[in-house]
C-alpha cells in the first residue's frame, strides 16, 4: 500500500499555471478534488463522426439491440478521429499544466452505453515510477445526464493510500476482482465519502487523477445511448508498469506505443483482447 505521490500532486508552477488554457483557480480544484470538469469547446462534427465511424465496430450482439455491456479499446487504429481526440491540442496542454510534464495518450476506450461499473481507482491497472503521474480523460459525445448512465466518483479520493490487490491479500490478476471492488466499496463507507455525478453536455470533459475512486452509474434508460470516450494519459520521463499483474516482489513492467498526434504512423503488432476474454474481464469488472 502506497501513497499517492506527492510530487504530481504537488501544485504546478506559476509559469505552467499561466501557460494554456486552464485558469489557477481550476488548476488548485484538480489538485484539491482529483477531479475537473472541462470544457475544451470541441469541434461538434468531430464528436459526431467518433459517434457514427466507431459505431460498426461494436459486437453484433449490440447492433442488433441487445442490452450487452460493449466498448472498443483502441479504436484510434480504426477511426482516426478517435485519434485526432485522444491528441487534442487543448486537452495535451491542459494536461501538462495539471502536472508538469508531458502528456502521452497510450489508449483509448469508446463505449455507446453505461458501463455500470463498480467504483475501483485506475491505479490499479495503470500505474508509473515516480508515482501519480497518470490520468484518464472521458469525453461526452452526446449530453449525459441521471437517466443513461452518468459517471460517479468521489472528489478528494485520490489522496487515499493507492490499494493494490496484494494490500487485500488478493491475487494478481482478474479472479478476484469482484472481492477487490467489494474492500472499494468497504473503504468509501467507512471514510464516508460522497459521490458526484458527471452530468454534462456533449463536447465536455471529465479529468480525473488514476487515485481517484470512480465508476459508472445505473442506466436507467434503456432506450437511449450514452457515447463517451474515454484516453488514458501517463507522462513522459516515468517507467510504467500495471499492478493488477504485479507480485509483491515483481512488477510488470509495461512499454505503450503512444498513440501518433499525427496521422502518418506504422502500428506495431496487433494485440487487442479477443471479444470473448473482453467479456470475461468486463463482467469481472463490474462485480459479476
Amino acid at each position: 500500500m502506497t501513497g499517492p505521490s506527492r510530487l504530481a500532486l504537488s501544485s504546478v508552477s506559476s509559469t505552467i499555471a499561466t501557460a494554456g488554457i486552464l485558469s489557477p483557480e481550476q488548476i488548485s480544484s484538480f489538485h484539491d478534488r482529483g477531479v475537473l470538469k472541462v470544457n475544451f469547446s470541441l469541434d461538434s462534427d468531430l464528436l459526431d463522426n467518433i459517434v457514427e465511424k466507431v459505431h460498426p465496430y461494436y459486437s453484433q450482439e449490440y447492433r442488433r439491440g441487445e442490452l450487452v455491456i460493449e466498448r472498443v479499446q483502441d479504436a484510434w487504429k480504426l477511426v482516426d478521429e478517435v485519434r485526432q481526440l485522444a491528441v487534442h491540442k487543448s486537452v495535451t496542454t491542459a494536461l501538462k499544466q495539471l502536472l508538469g510534464r508531458r502528456p502521452l495518450a497510450f489508449q483509448t476506450l469508446n463505449f455507446p452505453r453505461a458501463t455500470e461499473q463498480q467504483p475501483h481507482a485506475d491505479v490499479l491497472h495503470f500505474n508509473c515510477e515516480p508515482g501519480g503521474y497518470m490520468v484518464g480523460v472521458w469525453v461526452a459525445l452526446e449530453d449525459i445526464d441521471e437517466a443513461n448512465g452518468p459517471l460517479i466518483y468521489y472528489p478528494g479520493s485520490h489522496r487515499l493510500p493507492e490499494y493494490s490487490m496484494q494490500d487485500f491479500d488478493l491475487e494478481p490478476g482478474f479472479d478476484d476482482y469482484p472481492e477487490y471492488t467489494r474492500r472499494i466499496q468497504r473503504i468509501i463507507q467507512e471514510q464516508g465519502l460522497s459521490p458526484e455525478y458527471g452530468l454534462v453536455k456533449k463536447g465536455e470533459a471529465i479529468i480525473w487523477h488514476a487515485n481517484l475512486l470512480h465508476g459508472g452509474a445505473a442506466h436507467k434508460d434503456r432506450t437511449r445511448t450514452r457515447h463517451s470516450q474515454v484516453t488514458h494519459y501517463y507522462f513522459e520521463g516515468c517507467r510504467y508498469f500495471t499492478p493488477i499483474f504485479s507480485g509483491k516482489r515483481r512488477r510488470r513492467y509495461r512499454f505503450p506505443f503512444w498513440i501518433p498526434e499525427t496521422d502518418k504512423y506504422i502500428l506495431p503488432e496487433n494485440r487487442n483482447i479477443p471479444a470473448q476474454l473482453f467479456r470475461r474481464v468486463i463482467n469481472k469488472l463490474r462485480g459479476g
